[in-house]
């Protein structure tokens, strides 16, 4: 099948055998190593798994040097800690390859309590509720799981690299006429051993919020306010008598 899962990697070692393992059978698997200490490249490679390596930190520079080192007609983004499972993506490939959607996005649902920090969950609500109001497009979730064809995701023209990224792919679907379609994707805490980069901390999510913050004054167009219907008017008014005849 023309797959690509693209999973952005920084320090992942101890979850990237289970993640891989769950791979549906004759996908490919592509690792982007985000400068790695913990041997993950040398472990996904020696797992089957294809490795690339981009050296700018940010959550959008290895994503997007995945989804441009692909060479499969589908991508899949996934992160690669062990809170998703990509059996699950199954589905959302199956949408697009069928032309149902052109973006489908995961809307996390936690099924482990301690996987999804308050702080994270509360500013996440807050930015789908604004791409709600800007666009019409019904997410929920500013999620780290996204399936799409890799030729147009490329042409979308999204320019953050940092943590803003999967925000302002999801801005500029909707701003596209994309049919983007959010489904629901079962969330775990990350695999033992494995530590959060951004949203573990508030300080973490401060900066996640900092770089959505600059997507939205590059990327906000407020939605068009729908003219409403004019005044009634009656085809054939009734004349009124007017008496001075």
């Amino acid at each position: 099948m023309s797959v690509t899962v693209v999973l952005p990697c920084l320090d992942e070692a101890a979850a990237l055998p289970g993640v891989l393992a769950a791979v549906p059978a004759g996908w490919q698997v592509l690792v982007v190593d985000n400068g790695s200490r913990d041997g993950s490249p040398e472990l996904a490679a020696r797992l089957g798994a294809r490795v690339v390596h981009e050296s700018r930190r940010g959550y959008g520079a290895p994503v997007h040097t995945g989804i441009e080192a692909a060479t499969t007609e589908v991508v899949a983004v996934l992160d690669c800690d062990g809170s998703l499972d990509p059996a699950e993506l199954v589905g959302p490939v199956d949408m697009v390859l069928r032309d149902e959607a052109d973006l489908v996005v995961g809307r996390r649902r936690v099924v482990q309590t301690r996987s999804w920090p308050w702080h994270a969950r509360a500013g996440n609500a807050v930015l789908a509720g604004l791409i709600r109001a800007s666009t019409g497009v019904a997410v929920h979730d500013i999620a780290p799981v996204r399936v799409a064809r890799r030729r147009d995701l490329l042409e979308l023209g999204v320019v953050d690299r940092r943590f803003g990224y999967p925000l302002e792919t999801v801005l500029a679907a909707a701003q596209a006429g994309w049919r983007v379609v959010e489904v629901d994707v079962t969330y775990r805490r990350r695999t033992l051993g494995g530590r959060s980069k951004v949203s573990g901390s508030v300080r973490g999510t401060l900066r996640v919020l900092h770089d959505f913050a600059d997507v939205l004054r590059r990327r906000w167009r407020p939605r068009p306010v729908q003219p409403g219907p004019g005044p009634l008017t009656h085809p054939n008014p009734p004349t009124t008598p007017n008496s001075l005849t």
